[in-house]
């Protein structure tokens, strides 16, 4: 297995992913994984969410609720286990029943999709993503059974593993490093623990920028602190600027308006900001971007004036 660049790349993820400030991060995985629009609802507590870094043997474990009412669970696992495959089963049995009221009809189960982000080799295969689903073949005519019109209209699903727990399986470790798709892009950055400039894929330009402050130095840290901090004093300046394109909304259309003074009160903001901190002298512009989020050109630009 490569060598992890992050001593604590596996924690980083869990602080990343369990973040309600970072729900872009996981929404954007989750997204390019099941090839949907995912929005997350809530995080859900289970027995398995802990917060210290050295927990569950380097092993991530959260639940999700989704804006559809499907719950999602997702594991980073670095250590070998034989029965990893019974124990995932396990998982999704146990949330199916804790996630259905006492005395409700069968039909009130929820959907459970179980995503595990492996470091160690499962099974045999030449594949580096599986996907598992329950479906019914015919011993006979080896037709697929399918659901009638009135479990259509009921459930609101066309197919009957819809109804039933799923499973992806991401064997990181046999990932060629060629990323020709998005969600290639997604398990590159989890086996390199680094984000390409090209890359598009859903929630890596938040991921790269919460996991660059991870790494930042005492000194550094302090610093984005301070800057944190500065936000606060410099609401008033997106107020204003908001207000204007408010203004402005009424002649040109509203919501359009309202959205170009925000745009333009957030990039101000933070023009603000990265001045102050060059001006202290305590980052780099490079830094200085990663935090703010502007450009090299436009931190160097500030520099210049």
């Amino acid at each position: 297995m490569a060598k992890r660049k992050l001593i604590s790349f596996d924690w980083a993820m869990k602080k990343l992913l369990r973040s309600k400030a970072n729900f872009e991060i996981l929404e954007g995985f989750l997204s390019e994984l099941l090839k949907e629009d995912v929005r997350i609802q809530e995080i859900l507590e289970s027995e398995s969410n802990r917060e210290t870094a050295r927990d569950k043997f380097n092993r991530v474990d959260l639940k999700v609720k989704n804006t559809t009412g499907d719950i999602l669970i997702i594991e980073v696992q670095y250590d070998r286990e034989f029965d990893y495959l019974q124990r995932i089963f396990y998982g999704t049995a146990k949330a199916v029943t804790e996630h259905i009221g006492r005395g409700e009809a069968y039909s009130e189960i929820t959907k459970v999709i179980s995503i595990s982000i492996l470091y160690f080799d499962l099974g045999q295969g030449t594949d580096y993503v599986y996907h598992g689903i329950t479906s019914f073949r015919g011993l006979h005519n080896s037709d697929l059974l399918l659901l009638s019109g009135e479990q259509q209209a009921l459930f609101g699903k066309d197919k009957v593993h819809e109804l039933l727990p799923e499973y992806y399986l991401i064997k990181v470790n046999s990932f060629d490093d060629i990323a020709k798709d998005s969600l290639d892009e997604w398990i590159y950055f989890l086996k390199n623990e680094e984000i390409r400039e090209e890359f598009s894929a859903k929630g890596l330009d938040k991921a790269k920028q919460e996991l660059d402050i991870m790494k930042f130095s005492d000194e550094e840290r302090r610093a984005y602190a301070a800057y944190q901090e500065d936000l606060h004093y410099q609401a008033s300046m997106v107020e204003s600027t908001w207000t204007a394109g408010m203004l402005k909304g009424k002649e040109e259309g509203f919501e359009q308006g309202r959205e170009e003074g925000e745009a333009q009160g957030r990039r101000e903001e933070k023009k603000a900001i990265a001045a102050s901190l060059l001006e202290s002298g305590l980052l780099d512009a490079e830094k200085i971007a990663t935090m703010t989020g502007l450009t090299m050109e436009e931190v160097k630009g500030l520099q210049v004036e």
